[in-house]
């Protein structure tokens, strides 16, 4: 397949950039750091720096878009917001509008989301069919989504990837819990109940590969594992297969001091599972929590 991905030379999208180069697929990557880009990802990807210049998509067999704004990096000024939505949707709207001009489009776009897309659920159950709450992450996910489905066509199916915590040895969020853990100053955040919605690298890959064969499904996916961790229960886990304590919990008053309106990122939750990826067959290599923890940041 001749696929163009966006964010590839983040962390899911080297590893996936990699995986199906192994395939031998052909791999065209958007990329605003063409030299970056080129040391990560190698001479067999071909970069575009700019989709200024095309009129069409016709050619490509797929588009898988994972560009964006990391958002927690950064407290949510006015400013901050606007660039974690900018990021993500004036990009879609491109990629949805040439894929809507070509002649023969992809046959499928595959396009980020996040839980987020729910809002803090507490202690609920969380399907693709839950009823989000309107926040600022809904906000932003939401158009997200809308702007990616404009895509959709009889000849171009599209597949939103509503993304929990990504757990790899390579970084991303749990690269910023391990630090704490590894001094002795881990523990909980809050009252440690919210829920963290999780997936192993190796499944968001294979879960994304599952999405990209399957000419039938279509729509939003959780891609989370099917057993999700309470935030107590991740950072006994995490202590465990560390080999740290885990008791300095941090006190919700103090995270909303240091994120303000972020916190709800870490405060707040979602007990999300996969199931449309469930029903349609895919199998879960990494179930539980503790296997996938010892797998990462084995040495």
């Amino acid at each position: 397949m001749k696929i163009l991905i966006t964010g590839a030379s983040g962390l899911i999208g080297q590893r996936l950039t990699e995986t199906l180069l192994s395939q031998f697929h052909q791999i065209t990557a958007l990329t605003r750091t063409p030299e970056r880009a080129a040391k990560l990802l190698g001479p067999q990807v071909q970069l575009w720096n700019t989709l200024a210049d095309k009129t069409s998509l016709d050619g490509f067999d797929a588009v898988i878009n994972l560009a964006g704004e990391p958002i927690a990096d950064k407290r949510w000024t006015k400013d901050q917001k606007q660039k974690l939505c900018d990021s993500r949707w004036q990009l879609t709207a491109q990629l949805a509008a040439l894929i809507k001009a070509s002649a023969n489009p992809p046959s499928v776009f595959i396009s980020g989301s996040a839980v987020g897309y729910y809002g803090d659920q507490g202690q609920a159950l969380v399907t693709e069919d839950r009823l989000a709450k309107k926040e600022f992450t809904w906000q932003l996910c939401s158009r997200w989504e809308a702007l990616a489905l404009e895509a959709k066509s009889e000849k171009t199916r599209v597949c939103l990837l509503r993304t929990g915590v990504v757990l790899s040895r390579q970084g991303g969020a749990l690269s910023k819990m391990v630090m704490p853990f590894r001094a002795c100053l881990g523990g909980p955040f809050g009252d440690g109940q919210q829920y963290m919605p999780w997936i192993h690298i190796d499944d968001m890959l294979n879960a994304i590969q599952f999405l990209l064969h399957q000419n039938t499904l279509n729509g939003p996916f959780n891609m989370v594992a099917p057993n999700p961790a309470r935030n107590e229960q991740f950072s006994t886990l995490l202590a465990k297969v560390l080999h740290r304590p885990s008791f300095m919990r941090v006190p919700a008053t103090m995270v909303q001091w240091l994120m303000g309106e972020s916190a709800i990122l870490v405060l707040g939750g979602q007990q999300a599972i996969p199931q449309r990826l469930i029903d349609a067959g895919y199998k879960f290599r990494y179930n539980e929590l503790k296997p996938a923890l010892e797998d990462v940041l084995k040495n």
